[in-house]
């Protein structure tokens, strides 16, 4: 489980923990004995079996079809079927060997689809659970604002570990909610870096919504890295209008 370590309003530090939002299931699929249905990763080729590994043993397309045919030389009868559990992603070279050392790039294009640069990429550190806690920014926005404002793509949630950390947050949130704002949240000596969650991942803005009830409290980070901008024809056709 993730960690994040934040100051609060009074400047006040705490390690927290971090999970993902699950929602709840509204549809619930089971079987014709009314058990759980799961869903499951199944083996379905090795690398043995895809088509360069064919083409590789018996040749040309046609000669490929035609192995086809005569035997069953793409399924692997003692492999395909196996269910997958705990897998990780590897890299492989066109001769189909894992590869240790890879080198990654980015490439930046164009509206129009043409690359304009390529660059190698780069892999930052994290840094929301460095000895150095995450600034409070004070900079609120309102809720309604952000949602026209920013495209969120995940959120979790921030959980106490204790009875200390439950009155850190739960001040926290109380604070948020009493603002009926979000809490821009950033990196760095001066809180305004974006947050690297993993080593290499991609850097995000963060944004805290926090919610009570009673002495319930859910506090909430927004994570963003798109911003909705408008136009600069329609700023401009709108500078330019006259009033109706």
């Amino acid at each position: 489980m993730p960690e994040i370590n934040l100051f609060n309003e009074a400047g006040r530090d705490a390690a927290v923990s971090m999970e993902s939002v699950s929602k709840p299931l509204r549809v619930r699929w089971v079987d014709d004995q009314g058990r759980q249905a799961n869903s499951i990763r199944i083996l379905k080729s090795t690398l043995a079996q895809d088509i360069t590994a064919l083409a590789d043993e018996h040749g040309e397309l046609e000669e490929i079809s035609q192995a086809l045919i005569s035997g069953d030389p793409e399924v692997d009868m003692e492999m395909v079927g196996t269910l997958l559990q705990n897998t990780s992603r590897v890299f492989v070279n066109p001769q189909r060997a894992i590869v240790h050392r890879v080198e990654q790039f980015e490439i930046i294009k164009n509206p129009d689809g043409s690359q304009r640069e390529r660059r190698a990429k780069e892999v930052p550190p994290k840094n929301v659970s460095e000895e150095t806690p995450l600034k409070w920014s004070g900079v609120f926005i309102k809720r309604s604002e952000a949602m026209r404002k920013f495209i969120f793509s995940n959120k979790l949630q921030l959980i106490h570990v204790n009875g200390l950390t439950y009155d850190f947050l739960y001040g926290i949130a109380k604070k948020l909610h009493e603002e009926d704002s979000m809490m821009l949240l950033g990196a760095g000596p001066k809180g305004n870096q974006p947050l690297i969650l993993r080593r290499g991942s991609v850097p995000y803005r963060g944004f805290l919504e926090g919610r009570i009830e009673g002495d319930k409290y859910c506090l909430l980070l927004h994570l963003s890295n798109l911003e909705l901008k408008q136009p600069e024809a329609d700023k401009e056709k709108e500078d330019t209008s006259e009033p109706t």
